[in-house]
């Protein structure tokens, strides 16, 4: 995927500008958000598992070497191999030569972001390897050629009309006015031919939810079934995941899967948790004859010791995401990279540089909901702070919020001059408001006003309030 955060302002406009795509967020805040709530509300101790969570990674994070020399240690003992990766080349070039060994034809995946980063599809769509996507949004977005917008629902950025038409274009050999205008259709229609994949594929590539030391095992969970499908019939199964998936125990793992299904899709369980531990013993019924487990740095350890570690703790809920103010305005394409809303606004330029992603970490409007959802207790506001300080200090910031902050500073500097000036404004705006407590529009804040009312102060400045006595 090319990586385009550079241009979020002019990808932002687009996508606000975009009817069909506004439509389908509106979806978004209708759902998840709610369904968060109701299963947080049944469950009296999911503040102290946020604790122990948080307790549970940050104790994996410093001891991280540890771990995955003791999972590399269990996973070989199963019969499975394990691959490291300083990048994403080396990890794409390593799944490449897994296929090219297996004599893959056909290669079935399950949805993964960490796939995703290392740019695995484009090098497979290069190949004469054929891709088939099992996870029905990914599957959705493979036949429109596009991104996923968002880390968990990658076709929320599409209607039913769209999958429709991309069903219609992609499916030879059917009914042209067959219905597909219902969720139940769709999924028929994607079921059978994924089914054909299922049996014909040489691999099978999966991600990791959490990869478990003691035991070697990884953990996947979805809501389709198509992972178990995709791990278990081809002949070769790779796992591919992020250093920081591992966990020390198999009670640890289910402890944050607790948390993981509730602060995603608002379920209090994914349908299906499947665990894998290598390959197929001469007593199983069924599963691969090879097992590898690629294991991906591809910036993470830089991170290890840095202000930017706790966003290795990072379950990849979408729990943020979806009660973001900002990528419910604009969706997840105009971050321009994998990572969208403000886990991405963190992630992305730790992982890249903030050269190409400086107008990530401003897109917030620092309200705090991301924090309060969390389920790992991340402090994203504090992290993206921390990305918009370098961003200035490297000259990253754009003229107008560069000259702002000058202009701010140099009366804020000036106490006396900076009463005066804030005085007259607060009552030049309040005469403005007369009779309707609002301004519909004024000047040099049109991309407000363009949308929303600016409430107009009330009460005089705060140091005038504060001398009356006012708390």
């Amino acid at each position: 995927m090319n990586h385009t955060s550079d241009r979020f302002i002019d990808n932002s406009r687009a996508a606000l500008a975009n009817p069909v795509l506004q439509a389908a967020l509106a979806n978004l805040k209708r759902g998840f958000p709610i369904n968060r709530a109701e299963v947080v509300a049944d469950l009296p101790e999911f503040e102290e598992l946020r604790n122990v969570a948080r307790d549970i990674k940050d104790h994996t994070l410093d001891h991280l070497d540890v771990y995955l020399e003791i999972y590399e240690r269990n996973v070989r003992a199963s019969g499975g191999k394990v691959h490291w990766a300083r990048n994403a080349k080396e990890a794409r070039d390593t799944i490449m030569r897994i296929c090219r060994d297996a004599g893959a034809r056909t290669v079935t995946k399950g949805k993964s972001m960490v796939v995703e980063e290392i740019g695995l599809n484009e090098a497979l769509d290069a190949s004469e390897i054929r891709r088939v996507e099992t996870d029905l949004g990914e599957y959705i977005i493979q036949l429109r050629d596009e991104p996923p917008s968002h880390i968990i629902v990658p076709a929320v950025h599409v209607t039913k009309e769209e999958i429709g038409d991309a069903f219609r274009e992609a499916h030879e050999g059917l009914d042209p006015t067959r219905a597909l205008s219902e969720p139940a259709d769709i999924t028929a229609e994607a079921r059978t031919r994924l089914r054909e994949a299922y049996f014909s594929a040489e691999v099978g590539i999966t991600g990791a939810n959490f990869l478990v030391a003691e035991s070697g095992s990884s953990i996947i969970v979805t809501n389709e079934g198509n992972g178990d499908l995709t791990q278990t019939l081809a002949r070769t199964h790779v796992v591919v995941a992020s250093l920081e998936k591992i966990v020390p125990t198999m009670e640890d793992a289910f402890a944050i899967l607790r948390l993981l299904a509730r602060s995603s899709t608002g379920q209090e369980f994914s349908v299906y948790t499947s665990v894998s531990n290598g390959p197929k013993r001469s007593d199983d019924l069924d599963g691969p004859k090879a097992y590898h487990v690629v294991l991906v740095d591809n910036g993470r350890s830089s991170m290890l010791g840095t202000n930017q570690q706790d966003m290795l703790r990072c379950i990849q809920c979408a729990a943020c995401i979806n009660h973001c103010p900002v990528y419910s305005a604009v969706g997840g394409h105009a971050y321009g990279w994998i990572y969208p809303g403000p886990m991405g606004a963190v992630l992305t330029p730790s992982l890249t540089n903030i050269a190409a992603s400086a107008h990530l970490p401003n897109a917030s409007t620092f309200c705090g909901q991301c924090e309060q959802v969390c389920p790992m207790k991340i402090p994203l506001i504090k992290m993206m702070r921390h990305h918009r300080n370098s961003a200035h200090q490297q000259g990253h910031g754009g003229k107008v919020s560069k000259f702002a902050l000058f202009f701010w500073s140099y009366f804020a500097g000036r106490p006396a001059l900076y009463r005066t000036l804030t005085g007259i404004g607060v009552g030049v705006l309040a005469a403005l408001a007369i009779g309707r407590g609002r301004l519909k529009s004024l000047p040099l804040v049109g991309g407000w006003t363009a949308n929303r009312d600016l409430p107009a102060p009330e009460g005089g400045t705060f140091l005038t309030r504060y001398r009356r006595g006012e708390r």
